[in-house]
């Protein structure tokens, strides 16, 4: 659970045990009785003296005729029978919310109780002067001990970055800056060629939406089209016209198309051929470099960087898998129902619009979403243990937290740094949502510091495989 309530310390809650009958507000205004108790659910019931309610409604009355201008009388001169049959309605109201949310509120506090969710309330009995009487239920958080964190044994897999690795990545670089240059009119495209192209695609003889493209670039071989495409434009030219008959995935994110036979009318305007680039010291120049020896090891540093990423997140998994092996722990239902409900939203729009994972597809749905109930009941108990952990450790959030997290995006989207540096700086929500996983992060890292934990080296194969669990 990515975004965890604030438990706070088990003194606190401990602090909490109450007798059964309290007079909560010291002025002794509202009775408190604490019912039988299931679980984390307290129950409780209020009663507030007529006399003492009566109070709050002059309160309230005296405060709507001072706000409020009655015709052919002078500001605090209407006579309190005009004032209190004009008013006393409103007030009655307004008195009650105040009494309820005061009596709420004290009950929270008096019984250091740390609520999961709003408390719920229900009227009791509400007569116009008589006591007034309301049940408050309240869902509470469990009490989390944590245990000693020094006695588990975690192993970091760490991976050394292999020469063929940073050619791999050059010559990625490399082509993806490749100029190309215009092929004689009689040269078939062959794959690896580009083919610039005129396309209009149909079914059942009728245009669709996105089927449609002038002067489209298209490497042969890119597999950027649906499957079976480009295999089809390999042997024409220039000025060549021709029918692809292609079938949509069954699968496609566009529903309307899915599965569906399709043709494109397409006409090859242009045959271009790719020009190699050549990886040597101008090129690093190009990007940047001092020289290709200073670029190789610019580029093993960003490698090593993915590496580290790749270690810390297995560890991290490995962290929370022991954490939720160790702790049983009371789960506030509305916790694991409000996480629960999440996954299944998630779930069904990816079902409407055809992207579930070959995972998803290969479950029956009640299987699918029994695993779900599972992964929304982990959630909660381990955002409640790293929340335990974060207000023992009194760990914050700082700006540098917060402008590491923004560059960290940042350099997930080359070329559009500037890009993302802008979004957040006009979007509050946007870095708001940056506070949570943030903040969990340095929970796990302060957790981490704690745990016995050794390096091992393994392949860079080894150091991407995940156990499913």
């Amino acid at each position: 659970m990515a975004d965890a309530p604030d438990l706070g310390s088990g003194a606190e809650r401990r602090a909490g045990s109450s007798p059964s009958v309290r007079t909560i507000c010291k002025e002794k205004k509202m009775k408190v009785t604490e019912e039988k108790s299931k679980g984390l659910i307290k129950k409780f019931k209020a009663v507030v003296d007529a006399a003492d309610f009566e109070k709050e409604v002059q309160a309230r009355i005296q405060k709507l005729a001072k706000e409020t201008k009655l015709p052919g009388f002078r500001p605090g001169k209407a006579p309190a029978s005009i004032i209190n049959q004009k008013f006393r309605g409103t007030a009655l109201g307004e008195a009650l919310d105040r009494v309820v949310q005061k009596g709420v509120a004290e009950i929270i506090d008096s019984n250091k109780l740390r609520v999961a969710r709003e408390p719920d309330v229900k009227l009791e009995k509400f007569e116009d002067g008589k006591d007034v009487a309301f049940n408050i239920e309240i869902e509470t958080l469990p009490e989390v001990k944590l245990n000693d964190f020094s006695k588990i044994k975690l192993e970091k897999q760490m991976a050394d970055v292999p020469e063929e690795e940073i050619n791999k990545s050059l010559e990625y670089v490399a082509a993806s800056r490749r100029d190309s240059e215009v092929a004689p009119d009689d040269k078939k495209a062959a794959k690896g060629d580009i083919t610039v192209i005129d396309f209009n695609g149909s079914i059942d003889g009728v245009e669709f939406d996105g089927g449609k493209g002038k002067d489209y670039p298209l490497e042969l071989g890119s597999n950027a089209f649906i499957p079976g495409f480009e295999d089809q434009l390999v042997g024409l030219k220039k000025g060549d016209k021709k029918d692809v008959k292609v079938a949509f995935p069954k699968d496609y994110h566009a529903q309307n198309l899915a599965g569906k036979d399709a043709v494109f009318a397409v006409e090859v305007k242009e045959v271009r051929i790719l020009k190699k680039t050549e990886i040597n010291d101008e090129f690093a120049k190009s990007l940047g470099a001092k020289d290709l020896a200073d670029l190789k090891e610019k580029v093993a540093e960003r490698i090593k960087q993915d590496y580290e990423s790749a270690s810390k997140m297995k560890v991290k998994r490995a962290l929370l898998d022991v954490l939720d092996k160790e702790y049983k722990i009371e789960l506030p239902e509305s916790l694991v129902k409000a996480e629960y409900d999440g996954i299944i939203k998630q779930y069904e729009h990816a079902k409407a619009h055809n992207e579930l994972d070959e995972y998803e597809k290969s479950k029956k749905e009640k299987d699918l979403l029994k695993e779900y109930q599972e992964i929304a009941e982990r959630r909660v108990k381990l955002g409640l243990i790293l929340s335990e952990v974060g207000a023992l450790e009194k760990i914050q959030i700082t700006s540098d937290d917060l402008n590491k997290a923004i560059m960290n995006e940042a350099r997930r989207y080359p070329g559009q740094e500037k890009a993302v540096f802008d979004f957040y700086l006009k979007n509050k929500n946007a870095v708001e949502a940056l506070k949570a996983p943030v903040m969990e992060e340095k929970i796990v890292d302060a957790i981490l510091a704690k745990v016995q934990l050794t390096e091992k080296k393994v392949s860079v194969k080894e150091l991407y495989t995940f156990d499913e669990k």
